[in-house]
């Protein structure tokens, strides 16, 4: 009688669980940004570092790669611009800055160089993506959302506050540098407005 075969014995970590299992959505509202931008503002030193990152990744759409590689001189602080290179083979775009952005960035430890990285860690060296990561996380906890936050977030976030505005899907696509305007359609699909007087009493 031949010999039964042993199950093969798997290696390494165990698989990571999708992400709809973890959370049930995968974006912030502008008002948890706000939460996050806070708390990240009590932690630390870095403080006012970690606080404007939190805003740019919002405001910008930012991958966390895009945010950490910002250098000053895609800033046009005359113009009041900011020049958005895209990862993924994203199309970049000239996005204006607010106020409050521009008075963010001016407060930073490098403002007056207008060269080399804009987020330092404080020997001065780029601020890598996992070190972001950790400061979402951590303002995560101290902002008390009872959910596990990452970077992405603020990209998506971004979208659905854009499509909750109302702007055109083209307007959107450009924006975020998205190549396939199917990417952006999930942000208007589940836009809070888009049902708006459906039903009325």
């Amino acid at each position: 009688m031949p010999r039964k075969k042993k199950p093969a014995i798997k290696h390494g970590p165990p698989a990571r669980k999708p992400n709809r299992e973890v959370r049930t959505r995968e974006h912030l509202t502008s008002g948890e940004v706000e939460q996050l931008r806070r708390a990240a503002s009590r932690l630390g030193r870095n403080g006012h570092r970690d606080s404007t990152m939190i805003l740019l990744a919002f405001r910008h759409g930012l991958r966390c790669a895009e945010l950490v590689s910002l250098r000053w001189d895609q800033i046009d602080f005359d113009r009041r611009v900011i020049f958005v290179g895209r990862k993924k083979r994203g199309k970049p775009s000239t996005h204006p800055l607010t106020r409050t952005e521009l008075a963010a960035l001016r407060k930073l430890p490098g403002f007056g160089e207008r060269r080399g990285p804009i987020f330092t860690s404080e020997r001065k060296a780029p601020l890598s993506e996992r070190s972001f990561h950790h400061v979402v996380a951590r303002a995560g906890r101290e902002a008390g959302l009872n959910f596990a936050v990452h970077p992405h977030m603020f990209r998506h976030a971004c979208g659905y506050e854009l499509a909750n505005q109302g702007r055109d899907t083209r307007a959107i696509q450009d924006y975020l540098g998205h190549s396939n305007i199917q990417h952006t359609v999930r942000y208007t699909e589940l836009a809070s407005n888009r049902f708006e007087g459906f039903f009325e009493d």
